[in-house]
């Protein structure tokens, strides 16, 4: 059979199947009329309780579609990919790990990070207000007491002044006083200084293993072979000696306890 006759026979096997679904959605084949259900998507609001209804989903999409966003700005996220990023930088393995897998890492990390800070907001804000106890904005004041806590507790005070400057918010008494608009961006200069330190500190090893393979090659007089190329297996098998991922994840999570 050639191709011609192949082609011919699809199209007359698929206009078929769809006549026969015209056909019988219509449920009287003596007048075939194909009919479309009405999806009703946002009806009119009848009574108070809808208008709060529609408002807290929309609430909720924009929740979600912000949650990345909030992951990464008020939780351990930030130092923790910036170390693991790091130290794959200082291995030379090109893109090994893959980024999912250094994501993946990282956010299951933060999650253990932020177990008890999550636990504190489910009990102060989330619960009562599924109750029916407390408003949304009580719950929302109530909820961001244990992240602020968070953040205040692995902020530097010199990034912390600093924002307030920027701010021309002025000298803070108390932690109450200082915007979360401030503390965000103090926390997050604080992490990514925090990691830059810790990837340095992964650096060194290795960069000494390299330094250490081409004076070699130097000596050698293998001056067109790449150091990287015969350092990577020694850095590798160092890592894998010293069980440095287990180092890693454990020191991550133990820098914020």
């Amino acid at each position: 059979m050639s191709n011609r006759v192949r082609r011919h026979l699809r199209r007359g096997l698929l206009l078929a199947a769809l006549a026969a679904v015209l056909l019988f959605a219509s449920g009287d084949t003596s007048h075939a009329q194909l009919t479309i259900p009405r999806i009703p998507f946002v009806e009119p609001a009848t009574s108070p309780e809808d208008v709060s209804v529609t408002l807290q989903v929309l609430f909720l999409l924009t929740l979600l579609s912000l949650a990345p966003s909030i992951l990464i700005m008020v939780t351990a996220f930030t130092r923790i990919i910036v170390v693991l990023s790091l130290l794959r930088q200082a291995l030379a393995t090109q893109q090994l790990p893959p980024n999912q897998v250094l994501v993946g890492l990282a956010l299951f990390l933060t999650f253990m990070v932020m177990a008890p800070v999550w636990n504190q907001v489910n009990a102060a804000a989330i619960t009562p207000y599924l109750n029916q106890q407390v408003g949304p904005e009580e719950a929302f004041e109530r909820g961001l007491v244990p992240v602020r806590d968070f953040m205040f507790n692995h902020t530097r005070k010199q990034d912390l002044m600093l924002f307030l400057d920027l701010s021309d918010t002025g000298d803070a008494a108390t932690r109450s006083d200082v915007p979360t608009t401030v503390l965000i961006p103090a926390f997050i200069t604080s992490e990514l200084r925090r990691a830059f330190v810790i990837g340095f500190y992964l650096y060194l090893p290795f960069v000494i293993i390299d330094m250490v393979v081409a004076s070699i090659l130097i000596s050698m007089g293998m001056l067109m072979l790449p150091p990287v190329l015969i350092s990577l297996p020694f850095k590798i098998l160092l890592f894998v000696l010293v069980d440095g991922w287990r180092l890693i994840s454990g020191a991550l999570v133990r820098g914020f306890m």
